[in-house]
């Protein structure tokens, strides 16, 4: 006779969103229990003082609260732009590099063109050779994928080298002063190519550029035609195909689609807000917007609230490290529990555990 496991775990049915949502907010409140032991334990501080640092950190002024905005803004719409492809089930891994590349692009534009065109046309330049790159970016590891199956993770991961060592070489071609290994503020005197501010303020172009795309992106997914295939894709190709979709077209198009809206993020950070380029300046929050979709389920809406969690903890890990003079890594440790949590809740979203019945065994 074999003795059975303990435990029952069953698939779910689809539960309704407020149940979901309650069992994500429990998850949450465990971690930040957690989180107040871990912290209380290992430094004797007081755990509602480090919560406090963090909201601190995100909001304690009017210039933190603009920034945190801003990342906020960059996040989200870098993880719009990677949505469509993961509803589709091709694995995009590729966003940092076609964000970089919208970078690259860009600052091109200002620097070549800078001081010869009006800057009207300078920025409308910019804003298609932005998409135009970051497109073919998307266009390059799809195609592989539709004509010869080829590995979207892999192709898309080596894509974000070559942008990264594409932009390393263009900073020492444009470096000022030479020497330097770096192009520091682009057209600082004249701010050719330099996006417009909205009511004198820096940031607030980016928020509401990525609040239109955060509606848009939904509308698409949700009534389209096209989002419609995208997720009928994502379910079977077998069955899209029978159905009459040209699953290659569709793979194709999702694709271009999510590299153009990297590579408008682009514009937006080396011409709306940094003003320069570096092989830093996406700062990994292409492979954040994974997590970001994913713990969002492909819901741009939801998305706002997962990228402001993972801002706001961000932002709070600084500002924790400066105010208790802790080790940077402390604060990374709170985040790391709180996300763990986030994460394992999908597991009791979409499975159910029980105990076996006492006597029941199988032979």
């Amino acid at each position: 006779m074999n003795k059975q496991s303990l435990f029952h775990i069953a698939k779910r049915g689809t539960l309704p969103w407020y149940i979901s949502a309650a069992i994500r907010g429990c998850a949450i409140l465990f971690a930040l229990i957690v989180c107040a032991l871990v912290t209380m334990f290992m430094t004797g501080e007081n755990p509602i003082s480090i919560y406090g640092t963090i909201f601190h950190g995100a909001f304690g002024t009017v210039r933190k609260t603009w920034v945190t905005f801003q990342n906020l803004a960059v996040l989200l719409g870098i993880s719009l732009a990677v949505t469509p492809a993961f509803k589709m089930r091709f694995w995009n891994i590729g966003a940092e590099g076609q964000v970089l590349i919208g970078c690259l692009a860009t600052a091109a534009c200002m620097i070549c063109l800078g001081d010869k065109l009006p800057n009207g046309l300078l920025i409308l330049i910019m804003i298609v050779a932005a998409i135009a790159a970051g497109a073919l970016w998307g266009f390059l590891p799809a195609f592989f994928k539709a004509r010869w199956n080829t590995n979207e993770t892999l192709f898309t991961l080596m894509m974000n080298y070559i942008a990264t060592q594409l932009a390393a070489y263009y900073i020492i071609v444009w470096e000022v002063p030479k020497g330097a290994g770096k192009i520091g503020i682009i057209n600082q005197n004249t701010n050719a190519g330099w996006l417009p501010q909205i009511a004198g303020k820096q940031y607030l172009l980016t928020i509401l550029v990525v609040a239109v795309m955060t509606v848009l992106t939904y509308i698409y997914l949700k009534y389209s035609k096209h989002g419609y295939e995208i997720a009928v894709v994502g379910e079977s190709q077998r069955t899209a195909s029978y159905a009459g979709i040209k699953v290659e077209r569709v793979i194709i198009r999702t694709m271009v689609l999510s590299g153009a809206m990297c590579g408008l993020m682009g514009l937006l950070l080396t011409a709306g807000t940094d003003h320069t380029l570096t092989t830093t300046i996406v700062g990994g929050r292409g492979f954040t917007a994974v997590m970001v979709s994913w713990m969002a389920k492909f819901n741009p809406i939801m998305m706002i609230f997962t990228s402001l969690l993972l801002v706001v903890l961000s932002r709070g890990a600084s500002e924790i490290s400066s105010v208790f003079g802790l080790n940077h890594s402390f604060a990374d440790i709170l985040t790391g529990i709180i996300l763990f949590f986030i994460i394992g809740s999908e597991f009791f979203i979409n499975y159910k555990v029980s105990l076996r019945k006492a006597g029941k065994k199988e032979a």
